[in-house]
């Protein structure tokens, strides 16, 4: 990632934490719609409590950007976590998909294609290090 994908993910993070809540529900709803077999995998029907879940660790990721070596073994972590949940790599590319949906309606016009670039290698590159984690995880 280069430091102005960086800044065109945290300028634009910026203007989606205000409305959190309303992001994390966006997600959730097109995730859900994109891939409804992912649905069982939420053991919780709070759905709030999940999208604070969610939209905290994007907040943390976006933070910590700036050095990726410093941040992988959260996200290390979180894809252990995750295989745990029954998250398969499969998973990835739908949740990437409603992330990004999310973002452009969450951004309007703000979501350029300068930023869509952004947060797809700042996605790729982290599910990709997720993906391969899982997979030690289990090997």
């Amino acid at each position: 990632m280069t430091p102005n994908q960086v800044s065109e993910i945290k300028a634009s993070f910026s203007k989606v934490a205000p409305i959190a809540e309303q992001a994390a529900a966006l997600f959730y709803g097109r995730l859900f719609e994109i891939a409804p077999e992912v649905r069982p995998l939420f053991k919780s029907t709070d759905m709030k409590e999940q999208g604070r879940k969610l939209m905290g660790t994007l907040a943390v990721v976006v933070k910590g950007l700036e050095d990726l070596p410093a941040l992988m073994p959260a996200v290390n972590a979180l894809a252990i976590k995750h295989n745990g949940y029954g998250v398969t790599a499969a998973h990835y590319a739908p949740v990437g998909a409603a992330l990004l949906w999310t973002l452009e309606q969450g951004l309007g016009e703000g979501f350029t294609p300068a930023v869509k670039d952004a947060w797809t290698t700042a996605y790729g590159t982290l599910s990709g290090a997720m993906i391969a984690a899982a997979g030690q995880s289990t090997a």
